[in-house]
């Protein structure tokens, strides 16, 4: 039993152990989750396919790249879309008017409602464009280790990265919020209008994302700063690449309207814990007596 588990990798580990922490989740609210058949379907199929992925990646270089990257990426996706039938179910009473109210007292304005002062349609695509690398980030800096063959460093980053994703969904389960698009939305004056791309954009997210619990804490803004921290690590031309999209990346969450400005610090505390608990757990399953 030992010989098994230590072929599975830290990453391979945090996305079935999440998959199941979710199906006990799912299985406990089953009364209160209409959807609940389908997910704990979902959830144990992700883990088996995990499971699975462990063996049959040493058999050819695509099996492998599926466990590398585009098996953590369909998890991803599966998992945060897989939230929408959970969260409003089991924790109904969102939490939009305390982090309204928390902005408010730390600022002394409501910030995407003073952000309606420099909007303009040109700088609204450029956020927007800079908003939307969130989904390639990770994907990039995956590929560009992949390449220089840095592959201790891939699973590391491989790693904080879905942790990171795993802790900023358990946030939107216990801290449910719909954002200030529609929380505030009777007290913006302004519509947000782009020149050439922002309105295709919006509506591929909305499409994609539909209306979730998935203000706080910023996923946005906590992914972008994994990713830029483990670029300077171990890519270091590939952060100053980064660094003005993330920059801009982090500032349009709150101009678009995506996230309350409490909700991109909850962000940067969230890729902190991630960092501090993940290289505590990462190191101790890499020993060699374990």
């Amino acid at each position: 039993m030992a010989k098994w588990f230590l072929k599975l990798r830290p990453a391979d580990t945090i996305t079935a152990l999440f998959s199941f922490f979710l199906l006990i989740l799912t299985a406990f609210f089953s009364r209160k989750i209409p959807s609940a058949p389908y997910l704990i379907l979902i959830y144990s199929s992700l883990i088996f396919f995990q499971l699975i992925l462990v063996y049959l990646s040493r058999l050819n270089s695509f099996l492998a790249l599926t466990r590398d990257i585009i098996f953590p990426v369909i998890s991803v996706l599966i998992i945060f879309d897989s939230l929408g039938l959970i969260v409003h179910n089991i924790n109904p009473q969102d939490i939009d008017y305390l982090l309204i109210r928390i902005d408010y007292v730390v600022f002394g304005c409501y910030p995407t409602i003073f952000m309606e002062g420099i909007m303009n349609s040109f700088l609204t695509d450029i956020l927007q464009v800079a908003y939307s690398t969130y989904y390639f980030l990770p994907v990039i800096l995956g590929v560009v280790l992949k390449k220089k063959k840095k592959n201790e460093e891939f699973e590391r980053s491989l790693f904080l990265i879905l942790l990171c994703f795993y802790f900023s969904y358990v946030g939107y389960i216990l801290f449910p919020a719909l954002g200030p698009r529609y929380a505030m939305e009777h007290l913006q004056e302004k519509q947000i209008s782009g020149f050439l791309v922002s309105k295709p954009i919006q509506d591929i997210l909305n499409l994609l994302e539909g209306v979730k619990r998935d203000a706080f804490p910023s996923g946005h803004t906590g992914i972008a700063l994994m990713v830029l921290v483990l670029a300077y690590r171990y890519a270091r031309g590939l952060f100053w690449i980064m660094l003005t999209p993330v920059i801009l990346l982090i500032f349009g969450t709150i101009y678009l309207r995506y996230h309350y400005a409490v909700d991109v610090i909850g962000g940067i505390l969230l890729t902190i814990v991630t960092i501090v608990i993940g290289e505590v757990y990462y190191t101790s399953y890499k020993k060699p007596n374990f």
